[in-house]
């Protein structure tokens, strides 16, 4: 998550599984990332808060991703190697990922800074 606009850019985050025990968490953070593999099933509930500060109004993004992304190829986890073109598509692959997380970090920096602008 990242708080893209308000007061000091900081909110509580609290996550929960299934039974209410806490999972994460954190005060007073302007951003952060948690990874966690979900132990039973059941509704997890998180909760952000700004009880510190409710003199000003708050916005964040938060992302999920859940499980694993399934093989580009149906045999790539297959004994014999890869070919060179199903080796060159993966790699593809991994960079337009890391590039879509560039781009998601670059659009909350634009969002910030017009935010800070209009105000």
């Amino acid at each position: 998550f990242q708080v893209i606009t308000g007061g000091h850019y900081d909110v509580d985050c609290r996550l929960e599984d299934p039974d209410g025990i806490v999972l994460y968490k954190e005060m007073k953070k302007q951003y952060d990332s948690f990874t966690f593999t979900a132990s039973r099933n059941g509704t997890y509930k998180f909760c952000f808060s700004n009880e510190f500060s409710t003199f000003t109004h708050k916005t964040v993004y938060f992302d999920f991703q859940v499980g694993e992304d399934p093989p580009l190829f149906p045999s790539e986890n297959r004994v014999t190697a890869l070919t060179q073109m199903e080796s060159a598509c993966v790699s593809i692959h991994e960079a337009l990922k890391s590039v879509i997380d560039y781009q998601t970090h670059f659009r909350l920096r634009e969002a910030q800074g017009r935010s800070r602008a209009e105000d």
